[in-house]
């Protein structure tokens, strides 16, 4: 569950954007806090018991307040998470067979190292970097 404080952080968001935080909301929030890693709708939806439209209706509003973020699959497969303002910064390892999501956080020395690289590449190609995330794909323990 998300603490007090992300809770009202979350409110007020909502609040300023006309949109109330609806007990459904307030569930997805609640999973999606909990969650190891980022989750489909399909999840959320077998998880919570809530009808699959009001899963995709209100993380679609919750999108559009930046409360939570896609992340776009390979097989096509959109996973959600809680906002990096929300949650902090990391990134995730992914499994190309069973399809598991897992946050992780690297050593600031290799983060430093990383937006390094980030920066140099998006300079080669005229592109100023806001922000990055790095997936690395893989075989998870119990797929390897």
């Amino acid at each position: 569950m998300p603490t007090a404080s992300v809770e009202r952080q979350i409110e007020s968001r909502l609040r300023d954007r006309d949109v109330r935080y609806t007990r459904g909301r307030r569930a997805l929030i609640g999973a999606l806090s909990s969650a190891d890693g980022p989750k489909s709708a399909s999840e959320l939806f077998v998880e919570l018991g809530m009808p699959l439209s009001s899963v995709y209706r209100s993380l679609n509003v919750l999108e559009e307040a930046g409360v939570v973020i896609p992340h776009h699959g390979a097989r096509g497969l959109t996973r959600y998470e809680m906002a990096e303002w929300l949650a902090g910064h990391h990134h995730h390892l992914v499994c190309v067979n069973c399809g598991s999501v897992e946050d992780i956080q690297i050593p600031q020395g290799h983060e430093t190292r990383l937006t390094s690289i980030i920066r140099d590449v998006a300079t080669a190609a005229s592109f100023t970097p806001t922000d990055h995330s790095l997936e690395i794909e893989g075989r998870c323990s119990r797929c390897a």
